[in-house]
C-alpha cells in the first residue's frame, strides 16, 4: 500500500495539495511572505494526529457499544525558537460529554489508539513528546 499527493505551486508562498482527490491551499501568513489562503503546514500534522486518532477512538468505542456522546479533540504544541522550528511537545485533549460515560472505556480506547493504532501517533512519537488528557464531562480521569 502506498499513499500518494501531489503538490502544486500556485504562486508566491501558496501550494494546492492534492489528497485522495480533494484539495487543500496551504500557505503562510502575509507577515511571513504569503498570502493567508490556507493552513500552514505543520498545524496540520496536529490536525493529522488528532483526526487519526479521533477516528480510531471513535471506531473502538463502537465496538465496545458506547454510545450518545460528544468527543472533541483540543490540541497544542510548544515549537522552539531556533530552525527548523519543530514541535517540542504536544499535547492532545480529549473532552468527552455525556451521560453515563464508561470511563474505562473511553480511557482504553484512548490507549490503544495511542498504542497500537494510529500510524501518525506511532510516526510522531519518535520525534516529540505527545502527551494525553482525558476529561468526562469536565471532570480529569487521565492524564499521561
Amino acid at each position: 500500500m502506498q499513499n500518494k499527493l501531489s503538490n502544486n505551486w500556485i504562486d508566491n508562498l501558496a501550494f494546492d495539495a492534492e489528497i485522495d482527490g480533494f484539495h487543500l491551499t496551504l500557505d503562510v501568513s502575509e507577515a511571513a511572505g504569503g498570502n493567508n489562503r490556507g493552513p500552514r503546514p505543520k498545524p496540520l500534522l496536529l490536525a493529522a494526529l488528532s483526526g487519526c486518532t479521533g477516528m480510531d477512538v471513535v471506531s473502538i468505542l463502537k465496538k465496545m457499544r458506547v454510545e450518545n456522546y460528544k468527543l472533541t479533540i483540543d490540541m497544542d504544541a510548544d515549537v522552539v525558537d531556533e530552525h527548523p522550528k519543530v514541535y517540542s511537545e504536544i499535547r492532545m485533549q480529549f473532552i468527552f460529554t455525556g451521560e453515563d460515560l464508561p470511563k474505562d472505556k473511553i480511557i482504553s480506547a484512548v490507549q490503544l489508539s495511542a498504542d497500537k493504532y494510529c500510524a501518525v501517533s506511532a510516526m510522531l512519537k519518535k520525534a516529540v513528546n505527545i502527551k494525553t488528557l482525558i476529561l468526562i464531562n469536565e471532570q480529569e480521569v487521565y492524564n499521561d
